[in-house]
């Protein structure tokens, strides 16, 4: 199973599994809906970042995460403020960004047989309509996990065609889609080894 726990007795690390995917959960609701402005938008982005140092994962992963990010900050917030305006651009490329620091945040600091346990309580309604609630969990915990790891791909492919010389631009989705497939052959593999997969 793929996992980015990284060990560590930070305060984040000591929270329960649930708290903390009910706590993404809430701050995924009100970034999406409310809109605080360029203002509030810049004091959610800093409290994102803010919490990396502070639940004891350093200025580096911090840093590590932003650098990532940053040709989604370009195409997204670009395009946004090409066509729409630089405000529309900052607050909605803003929530985006803070969104996936604190999805990294909890990928980071939760071990995923926790995840899994907590997403298949919640999920266990389900089965009256015909869903399992493991298989459930175990797609939303993957797809949580998903988010850092493609902006890691994303790095490797900029990286390996500046190395060549070569310009990024449509050209670059190939290999991302090349990675982000033979990705998911592993991931595949790894349940099937485990028995989690029919």
């Amino acid at each position: 199973m793929i996992s980015l726990y990284r060990p560590g007795d930070g305060p984040l690390h000591r929270l329960p599994a649930g708290a903390k995917l009910l706590g993404l959960a809430v701050a995924a609701l009100l970034i999406s809906l409310l809109r605080p402005g360029v203002i509030g938008t810049l004091v959610v982005l800093a409290v994102a970042s803010v919490l990396y140092p502070l639940c004891g994962l350093g200025w580096r992963l911090l840093c590590q995460s932003w650098w990532r990010l940053r040709w989604l900050i370009v195409v997204l917030g670009g395009a946004l403020w090409l066509f729409v305006s630089g405000v529309a651009a900052i607050e909605n490329t803003g929530r985006v960004i803070a969104l996936i620091l604190l999805a990294e945040l909890v990928t980071r600091t939760t071990r995923m047989g926790d995840l899994l346990d907590v997403l298949q309580r919640v999920l266990r309604p389900l089965r009256f309509v015909g869903i399992d609630p493991a298989s459930a969990a175990l797609a939303i915990s993957l797809t949580i996990a998903m988010i850092p790891v493609l902006a890691g791909f994303v790095v490797q492919v900029r990286d390996a065609q500046r190395a060549r010389g070569v310009r990024l631009g449509v050209r670059a989705a190939l290999p991302l889609l090349v990675l982000t497939l033979r990705h998911a052959d592993d991931v595949g593999d790894a349940l099937a080894a485990r028995g989690l997969t029919r």
